[in-house]
């Protein structure tokens, strides 16, 4: 079975990270898809968010990352994979979570959803929570792997420099 786990990732986090791990335990094959959404502005480049990922998931060995553009079925359909994995935080994620999965299915039946719940323990986490304790130069060792936290800080620094 080959899943898609898609989603920005800028930066990724112990919670994705999390549902990295355990998808991967229920799965043949799991291709990580980062977003190039252009209509946002990342910290990150795509290609900079991939190569994180794969640092951080280097002893998972049946995981693959990628780049991806567009909508997560037809992402899913030409990965070949019957299965999208979507992670839940809260139930204020269910709703919407919900919604496109039910959506996904009528575009193409042969795809599913499997919804994890975060672990407890990073269930407050996000992407944006963590790029704002490192904006203020919080620690964010908690939250990212070290190299992630590494780059992070070294963006913020860049920024920081830029805006003077």
């Amino acid at each position: 079975m080959i899943a898609v786990y898609p989603g920005s990732f800028d930066p990724v986090t112990f919670g994705h990270l999390d549902i990295i791990r355990r998808s991967s335990a229920v799965v043949d094959e799991l291709i990580v898809g980062v977003l190039r959404n252009r209509e946002k502005t990342p910290l990150f480049s795509a290609e900079e968010r991939v190569n994180m990922i794969v640092d951080a998931t280097r002893d998972i060995g049946n995981v693959k990352v990628t780049v991806f553009s567009g909508l997560s079925v037809d992402f899913a359909r030409a990965s070949g994979a019957q299965v999208i994995v979507r992670g839940l935080r809260a139930i204020t994620d269910f709703e919407y979570e919900l919604q496109m999965a039910q959506t996904n299915r009528i575009m193409e039946p042969s795809v599913d959803t499997m919804f994890l719940t975060t672990s407890l323990e990073y269930a407050y986490l996000s992407s944006t929570t963590v790029k704002e304790v490192a904006a203020y130069e919080g620690d964010i060792s908690r939250f990212v792997p070290e190299n992630v936290a590494d780059a992070l800080h070294r963006r913020v620094a860049e920024i920081k420099a830029g805006e003077k």
